[in-house]
């Protein structure tokens, strides 16, 4: 018998496009609806119906997955601003938001 296993620490999270991840499965979720679409009455006599609403379904989740990742993306990019220091490109100062590059203030 061996004794309790050691504890670890906990690794980083892994970060990479997750706004275009989640948009490229959205679309593909809704490409999927409008291919099977046309195949409904199949679907339907077959007991497969649930596949196609599935696939909306996975649309309707994803455009809400869109709507949390691109917030949460845009919270994680003002923290890094607000941590970076002034002056510089990614402090507040040369940071770019919706409006336009920012000037200093006089």
């Amino acid at each position: 018998m061996t004794g309790p296993t050691p504890q670890r620490a906990a690794p980083e999270p892994l970060e990479g496009p997750v706004v275009g991840t989640v948009t490229g499965g959205t679309i593909i979720w809704f490409a999927l609806f409008l291919v099977q679409l046309p195949f409904y009455g199949w679907y339907s006599d077959h007991g497969h119906a649930w596949w196609i609403w599935t696939c909306l379904a996975g649309t309707g989740l994803g455009l809400i997955g869109i709507w949390y990742v691109r917030g949460r993306d845009a919270a994680l990019k003002r923290a890094a601003a607000a941590d970076s220091p002034a002056g510089t490109p990614e402090g507040p100062e040369g940071s770019e938001h919706p409006g336009g590059p920012r000037t200093p203030n006089p």
